[in-house]
């Protein structure tokens, strides 16, 4: 099967499209048709081993000290099952589904083995590339703010860097959840963040974040430049600060109102967002749409710093 190979460090080209052995699923595995992936910041990360500070060490023990262990990247994808393992009942051939593989990775592939446990059913109201895009983005979004800080109803949220990936999921989750919600963004991204349901929007590039006067229930960074010590200061009294991309000094001195530190992978959030999606309470927004012969530009897009929402590409 063809596949986007990663079989050392560097900048995007490093991405070639070979050929690989087709994996056959274990007794409680599904081998499933990758109908599109998502291209994340997790996998630009890998693939340049540029880690949050002070994780590298950790990081290449994860996945590869001198050259990338997993060479296949790729974790959100939705698709077509193929076939099934031995102790697979409730997943059929011809089924459509969407998942996160975790640091198995392998999803930039036409073909990608899952645990059956780990996989959620796409809505038919939901497309594959929508279904690909939402679930590294949405279960992060929906992890700190429900399950970490219970935004809820009259509270104040900011989401610092609210055109990614995770902020474009941040923005209207948290309105969802009754939030009034102030995103942070680049000039050409402002209007696009107020469609999606922020009352105020920040122009970082006018007016420095540092300085407003405005304090907030909730500050969720997405973006990775604030300290514990900055994001404090933008906090009410009773505030919670959400670090979704904080290095390791951080991340070990998170405590109090303080969170960092991964999202989990669980099929129930990854329901619940498709739910969302189903009803129209969630526009997943997809920045382009490549196909794999071209996800070395997709690599290109998401280390440029400005993709809007999600890169996706289509085996």
């Amino acid at each position: 099967m063809k596949a986007a190979v990663v079989d050392r460090y560097g900048a995007p080209d490093v991405v070639r499209i070979g050929e690989v052995p087709r994996p056959a699923p274990r007794g409680g595995e599904v081998l499933v048709r990758v109908k599109a992936a998502a291209v994340t910041s997790a996998d630009s990360r890998i693939r340049g081993a540029r880690f949050p500070a002070g994780f590298g060490l950790f990081a290449r023990l994860a996945f590869g000290v001198l050259r990338p262990r997993r060479t296949v990247l790729g974790s959100s994808f939705s698709g077509e099952v193929v076939a099934v393992g031995t102790r697979v009942r409730d997943v059929a051939p011809g089924d459509e589904v969407c998942g996160m593989t975790g640091v198995k990775l392998g999803a930039h592939a036409e073909y990608v083995v899952v645990p059956a446990r780990k996989l959620a059913r796409k809505p038919s109201a939901v497309s594959h590339e929508d279904a690909a895009g939402l679930l590294f983005g949405g279960s992060t979004a929906l992890y700190f703010l429900r399950d970490k800080a219970s935004v809820g109803p009259g509270m104040s949220v900011c989401i610092n860097g609210a055109a990614g990936a995770i902020g474009t999921n941040a923005v209207q989750l948290a309105k969802h959840f009754g939030a009034t919600v102030t995103g942070v963004t680049s000039t050409a991204n402002t209007g696009l963040v107020a469609d999606l349901g922020a009352a105020r929007v920040i122009d970082y590039t006018r007016e420095d974040l540092a300085g407003i006067a405005d304090r907030f229930d909730v500050v969720l960074d997405v973006v990775g430049n604030l300290s514990i010590a900055s994001g404090r200061r933008l906090l009410s009294p009773e505030g919670v600060l959400l670090l979704a991309v904080a290095g390791l000094g951080d991340t070990v001195r998170a405590r109090g109102n303080v969170v960092a530190g991964p999202a989990p992978e669980r099929v129930e959030d990854f329901e619940y967002l498709l739910r969302l999606a189903a009803d129209g309470e969630i526009t997943v927004v997809i920045d382009q749409i490549y196909d794999l012969c071209d996800i070395a530009e997709a690599h290109h897009r998401v280390d440029s710093g400005r993709k809007i929402g999600n890169s996706v590409v289509r085996p």
